[in-house]
């Protein structure tokens, strides 16, 4: 583990791994604690807008790849 922690691209995975857990484990505690908080359309553009969110800084990742001349 901690040779992928030592480089920036293994950082940066990690820290999106995090990202995605704490959304995740945040969400679910939400939902046990007020179940009715969120609506559906609520959680859709929540949930969609975190998805596009990940999507933009995943892609970052791999350009940062294609610049560093690492192989996809």
């Amino acid at each position: 583990m901690r040779e992928r922690l030592e480089s920036d691209l293994g950082f940066y995975y990690a820290v999106g791994g995090f990202i995605i857990a704490v959304f995740v484990v945040g969400m679910a505690a939400f939902a046990l604690i007020n179940p009715d908080g969120v609506g559906t359309v609520e959680l859709v553009g929540l949930s969609g807008g975190f998805f596009l969110f990940m999507l933009v800084y995943f892609i970052a990742i791999s350009v940062q790849r294609l610049e560093d001349g690492d192989s996809i």
